[in-house]
């Protein structure tokens, strides 16, 4: 009775054993391949809902997915409210807008980037509600999409809670006040010596709408020109950057003469301030 029990509880266990050794491998974390038509290539993150997001944030142009549009992000996010991406893309040419989106947010496109003068990478904080791919899409002047991610495992609910500021209403002492600086030496790897960096925070809630009795409140558009009014690049925000945002962008130089930030949110509040 015994051996026959022992028998049956090993044939079991091979049967498991066989069974896991047949479950695919998660596709969510696999590398984004080199560049090839995305009606050739499948999505490398196997998303069921990527055809549909191609669709309403790429249109129905080119798109390949790029082994040269760098995204980091990490893999567990542990705070849902603030998760750090950074987007590269050197190497491409023609750069027109950077588009960054996160596959299983409530509101997936977080922000749109036009380098303009600068170089083609942009460092911020953004909230995820799930864990999901986060991709960023990177438009070339002859229409092409080229596209790079990342995925983030998250326990999720960063896009439903309110802020810090928001909970302890500190937020309108503060609303649009702006602190840049410009730093000597860019900290990409690889930079050479006469890339500048600058870094500028914007105070603000950045609240998604998704938080209960807090309507959508947020930047919106924020511009940096020089002394001359020359504009040297813009973005276009949207709900899902992190409260009280901190941009970091690179210069290939340093800027020459004062420099000053000016935007709004999507109240028509005005944003101005100076980089030091």
């Amino acid at each position: 009775m015994f051996r026959r029990a022992t028998i049956v509880a090993t044939l079991g266990w091979a049967a498991a054993c066989a069974a896991n050794a047949a479950a695919p491998e998660p596709p969510a974390a696999a590398p984004v391949g080199t560049p090839t038509s995305a009606s050739e290539a499948p999505d490398p993150y196997g998303s069921l809902i990527w055809p549909d997001l191609r669709q309403e944030f790429l249109g129905s142009g080119p798109v390949v997915f790029d082994a040269r549009v760098k995204v980091e992000v990490p893999s567990f996010a542990e705070d849902p409210m603030n998760v750090p991406v950074s987007v590269a893309a050197d190497g491409i040419e023609g750069i027109e807008r950077i588009t960054v989106i996160v596959d299983r947010n409530p509101i997936r496109k977080v922000l749109e980037y036009m380098p303009l003068t600068a170089l083609p990478r942009v460092s911020f904080r953004f909230k995820l509600q799930q864990a999901s791919p986060v991709r960023a899409a990177v438009l070339t002047r002859d229409g092409v999409w080229h596209v790079g991610g990342g995925y983030v495992d998250s326990a999720g609910g960063g896009c439903t809670t309110p802020g810090d500021t928001r909970r302890d209403g500190s937020w309108s002492q503060s609303l649009g006040q702006v602190s840049a600086r410009l730093f000597p030496h860019s900290t990409a790897p690889g930079a050479p010596e006469d890339e500048t960096r600058l870094r500028l925070r914007v105070m603000h809630p950045m609240d998604t709408g998704l938080a209960n009795g807090i309507p959508a409140f947020y930047i919106n558009r924020l511009s940096l020109r020089d002394a001359a009014g020359h504009e040297l690049m813009r973005l276009n925000a949207y709900e899902p950057v992190s409260e009280n945002p901190i941009f970091s962008f690179d210069f290939a130089g340093a800027p020459h003469g004062a420099l000053e930030l000016v935007g709004t949110d999507n109240n028509g509040n005005r944003i101005e301030g100076a980089v030091k």
